[in-house]
């Protein structure tokens, strides 16, 4: 197989495992807003067996003493949350093994970037710690903090991929003309602080909301948000600054970029649609009670907008990160030269 066609397969494979993690990140939120998280309170088996139980006849008498957290007895058994955990740990082990494949798919660039095995061996590497993470959250009872550190290792590894994707695309990538690119990285980078800032408070929000869950119960759903206090006032009106900020980038970019068809404005674009529906899917859980259906929406949308965000960021300035600091003017290139590499 030609190295044309074996990048081709790295590419594919690439795009194929991030989006793979976004599914994970989705199901991930759909196991926290049903309360799923002790559904299998031991790891890697769940409940002692690889196959979880069905029905609680299937368990020993003594189970909610036998695997017990932290010297707590667990809750009654619920198939649903022991279920909807476990499919989680599996779709996560096949997160792991596409991530693999990605690593092995990357030794087709050992003779022109060798720096893409070395990134997508850290991929490995980090998948790895995630999965370690993940059973350390079972271990100490579903801990806010370790849950927080989760959710940024995942959001990390997407930013590691979508870097390493990228950096794949050198042989085939087309520059952009951006006019004052300066300017559109400044209002770039502001945009993706401000949306990482927006998602850790919203991870505080979130904590907030299972102390809550867990004071009020189920039935007073309706009545969570009136408790949330200041953390959530801060949150719901950051997302002004967060909504400004892409509005007057995606104005940069219109009069920047001459050609409508553009990817790079494309992606500007939707991303600007994401942040109105992920303020649209703030407001519905605000006023509607917290929605169980809202949440994993909610956190999916703010996840993509991060990556979108990093993405635009390594296309704008593909040529200074990916390929100047390749070809040094050591190598005696011009400007038109590097491009065309």
């Amino acid at each position: 197989m030609s190295n044309k066609k074996t990048h081709k397969v790295f590419r594919r494979l690439g795009i194929v495992t991030i989006v793979a993690v976004y599914f994970l990140i989705v199901v991930g939120g759909i196991v926290r807003t049903t309360g799923s998280g002790m559904g299998c309170p031991d790891w890697p088996k769940c409940f002692g067996s690889w196959i979880p139980p069905t029905e609680v006849s299937q368990l020993p008498k003594n189970y909610k003493e036998k695997f017990k957290v932290q010297g707590k007895e667990i809750a009654d058994f619920d198939a649903f949350k022991t279920w909807t955990e476990y499919i989680n740990r599996l779709i996560g082990v096949l997160i792991g093994l596409f991530i693999f494949a990605t690593f092995i798919a990357s030794f087709s660039y050992r003779k022109t970037d060798r720096s893409i095995i070395f990134l997508s061996f850290a991929s490995v590497i980090l998948v790895g710690f995630q999965g370690w993470i993940g059973a350390k959250v079972v271990a100490s009872d579903l801990s806010v903090s370790l849950i927080t550190i989760h959710m940024v290792i995942a959001i990390a590894l997407v930013f590691l991929l979508i870097y390493t994707i990228i950096r794949g695309f050198k042989s085939v990538w087309k520059p952009t003309q951006i006019n004052n690119k300066r300017r559109v990285n400044q209002i770039l980078i502001l945009a993706l602080l401000l949306s990482f800032v927006q998602v850790v408070l919203g991870t505080q929000v979130r904590e907030a909301i299972d102390v809550i869950a867990k004071t009020m119960g189920e039935s007073q759903r309706g009545l969570w948000v009136e408790n949330l206090g200041l953390n959530f006032l801060i949150h719901r009106s950051f997302s002004w600054l967060v909504l400004s900020s892409h509005i007057y980038l995606v104005y940069l970019l219109y009069t920047q970029i001459r050609d409508r068809k553009n990817y790079i404005f494309k992606y500007t674009i939707f991303l600007f649609v994401l942040i109105v529906s992920e303020i649209a899917s703030g407001v519905g859980m605000a006023y509607f009670g917290i929605p169980a259906i809202l949440q994993p929406i909610h956190l999916l949308i703010g996840t993509i907008v991060l990556g979108i965000q990093f993405f635009l960021l390594l296309a704008i300035n593909y040529e200074k990160i990916f390929v100047r600091s390749e070809f040094k003017a050591s190598e005696g290139f011009s400007q038109e030269q590097l491009i065309s590499q």
